[in-house]
């Protein structure tokens, strides 16, 4: 179980890193656009109680230097699982990528506009045509920052770096990716 998640977790961030490409070049690609648009109207996660009881008390005291309010951590965490597992990605890939992005501040903007926990870009809003979702929704800017990561590691094969190149815009390089990988294997991954 603890390789199979090791695995998976190396495949989700070779393909996350992959992924960054049409962003980077300021084209939506229409695949991803049709990606985010049945994302954003699917709607459980956990099979097993007691699986997730443990998951999600070992991820809270992982989380409660970054989260103090322990509601909060948990509701975090719980659509963290929720939407990881509704595309097929570890959970603590996304827990990596999070800490990166906006070290869970979910009112993060950056200075190029990207929004919340994941760090969403806007455009897509109306490139999928829901102007009306909002971004600093955790929930929504989980869904969206789920879909387009799984997206970008299924265009580069699995290749998790870049994956998670595509997904920051910087791909071809190094730096962010080994962040993302770095904080996953020393702080998210249940090894």
């Amino acid at each position: 179980m603890k390789r199979a998640r090791f695995l998976i977790a190396g495949f989700v961030l070779t393909a996350w890193l992959a992924a960054g490409g049409a962003l980077a070049q300021g084209q939506p690609d229409p695949e991803l656009r049709a990606a985010l648009l049945a994302a954003a109207s699917d709607t459980a996660s956990f099979i097993d109680r007691f699986d997730a009881e443990v998951w999600l008390t070992d991820m809270s005291r992982r989380l409660e230097r970054q989260v103090i309010n322990p509601d909060e951590r948990i509701t975090i965490l719980k659509l963290v699982h929720l939407e990881a597992s509704r595309v097929e990605l570890p959970p603590e890939l996304i827990l990596a990528v999070i800490e990166t992005e906006s070290n869970f501040d979910h009112y993060a903007i950056s200075v190029a506009g990207a929004i919340g926990l994941m760090q969403i870009m806007p455009f897509w809003l109306d490139e999928i045509g829901r102007p009306d979702d909002n971004l600093l929704h955790v929930d929504t800017n989980l869904r969206y920052g789920c879909t387009i990561l799984k997206f970008y590691i299924e265009q580069e094969n699995g290749d998790l770096r870049r994956a998670l190149g595509r997904y920051n815009g910087s791909l071809g390089r190094r730096k962010y990716p080994n962040k993302v990988i770095d904080k996953l294997s020393k702080k998210w991954y249940q090894g």
